[in-house]
């Protein structure tokens, strides 16, 4: 697997943890597998093992010196290093301004990874994330197209979001070593920029995304990002997989950062942990009678924010709370302070992150607010069913599919209105204790776990090996 992020050594989003989750799973059902991702600055080589020095990459007639280092842990991943471009406090860029290499460093990122694949890691697939490792199926497809090491290597390109595309100059092309034959409709090219995701979507061999209504959902002008012709195209090739729970650190049962755990059976805890939480907010004891709504997110218009902050007069008035936690666009973020101060005694804004009060807002929460206007899979909905905390989602990518009647809320279109009535339908199901218990009950006792998700990419990989040997044989025509 190449990525640029994977919990707890980099990680600003769902790809970090989904990286760190689905290696371990698919080992669990015998898959061997690697990863290689950067060595950022701030990832300490104190305790790592060096287990290949002086690695030239050169991109065109560039040199960029890098080593591989093993970080510690049970399944550590591969670390590339090469300071002068990965050596910094930032993953992708600083101040709110991306690194103007980008280019350059994911390229080396990609030709190191599959320097890996030569030396260290015999590979038979190559799994890429997100635009950050698009050009190792484009490096595959061109340059090293006939080099005996990758004979019959594979290639899976998994979009996470397609809003983050990887655009650059056209002048990235030539930096970034790639044949210029790849600049064209067909490839790399769009609309006069170099693309590093479409490098993945078009030379990949097989692709997913995480979730089945965002793989349909990516093949339409509302949701493709100006890419859902180069997707159509590829239709036959593309799947949905919802992304799993890491269980481990997501269960009420076992979790030591709740202030009480609890379980389907005994729901006594939870009471406990909308007590806590209340107190820690400073709301009124009461509240506890009233709907508890809780947020934990960016703070992005993606992810449906401003429409939170539209209805909050609404929530207000309508005698219900509000916690939320989370950082991101300076706007939003704006919004959700004007909106704390407003309503000081319903409404409280934690600014930043803060993994111990992300699990006690999904425990004592009693709804949870992901309105996000697309989402390709999501895992917050998902750690809230597990806690008990009823979802009220938007009806799009995996909210679609990991929340039904039976666990949660959905609504669909853009607007707070809509929002809002999904919010007091809800309400007024909390008002019906059994009703409302029984939501909870089922909402816990879904199975969203790493296990069933690592088994469909495992059987992907089986198929892509399948047509492998096909392609071996120049007598039998590739079917994937």
């Amino acid at each position: 697997m190449v990525s640029s992020e994977v919990a707890p050594l980099a990680k600003t989003g769902g790809l970090a943890d989904v990286v760190a989750s689905l290696p371990p799973a698919l080992r669990a059902i015998g898959d061997d597998v690697a990863v290689v991702i950067p060595r950022y600055g701030f990832i300490d080589l104190k305790g790592l093992r060096r287990v290949y020095d002086h690695l030239p990459v050169f991109l065109g007639p560039a040199r960029y010196d890098t080593s591989i280092f093993l970080s510690q842990g049970e399944d550590p991943p591969y670390l590339v290093d090469c300071p002068a471009l990965f050596g910094r406090q930032g993953l992708y860029g600083e101040n709110g301004a991306d690194y103007p290499d980008n280019h350059i460093r994911f390229a080396v990122l990609a030709r190191a990874a599959l320097a890996v694949a030569r030396y260290l890691f015999k590979t038979d697939i190559f799994h890429c994330h997100d635009w950050q490792s698009g050009l190792v199926p484009a490096y595959l497809g061109t340059t090293f197209v006939g080099d005996p090491t990758f004979l019959g290597a594979r290639t899976l390109f998994t979009i996470h979001n397609l809003g983050y595309q990887g655009l650059f100059r056209s002048q990235a092309l030539g930096e970034a070593g790639l044949d210029p034959s790849v600049y064209r409709l067909e490839g790399v090219e769009f609309f006069g920029k170099v693309s590093y995701i479409k490098g993945g979507i078009v030379f990949a061999d097989a692709l997913n995304t995480v979730s089945p209504t965002y793989a349909r959902e990516i093949q339409t002008p509302e949701f493709g990002f100006g890419l859902d012709g180069a997707l159509r195209a590829r239709a036959g090739a593309l799947t949905g997989i919802l992304n799993g729970a890491d269980y481990s650190v997501w269960d009420p049962e076992t979790d030591p950062l709740i202030p009480a755990r609890y379980s389907a059976r005994d729901l006594a805890g939870k009471r406990v942990c909308k007590q806590q939480l209340l107190a820690e907010f400073g709301f009124a004891a009461h509240a506890i009678k009233r709907p508890l709504a809780g947020v934990v997110s960016r703070l992005t218009r993606q992810k449906g924010m401003d429409l939170i902050a539209a209805i909050a007069d609404d929530l207000v008035s309508h005698n219900l709370y509000l916690v939320a936690l989370g950082r991101g666009e300076p706007e939003e973020e704006n919004r959700f302070r004007e909106i704390a101060a407003k309503h000081p005694d319903r409404i409280a804004v934690r600014l930043g992150f803060d993994d111990a009060l992300a699990h006690r807002i999904q425990a004592g929460a009693d709804l949870f607010l992901m309105p996000s206007r697309y989402e390709p899979g999501g895992l917050s909905q998902i750690y809230s069913l597990k806690y008990g905390t009823i979802p009220v989602v938007r009806a799009t990518g995996g909210l679609n599919d990991t929340i039904d009647d039976g666990t949660g809320f959905k609504f669909a279109g853009d607007s707070g209105p809509a929002l809002l009535a999904a919010i007091l339908e809800a309400a007024r199901a909390f008002s019906q204790a059994e009703f409302w218990r029984s939501l909870i009950v089922r909402g816990m006792g879904k199975d969203f776990s790493w296990k069933r998700s690592a088994g469909a990419y495992s059987a992907l990989y089986r198929q892509l090996l399948a047509t492998r040997a096909e392609r071996l044989n120049p007598f039998v025509p590739a079917r994937f």
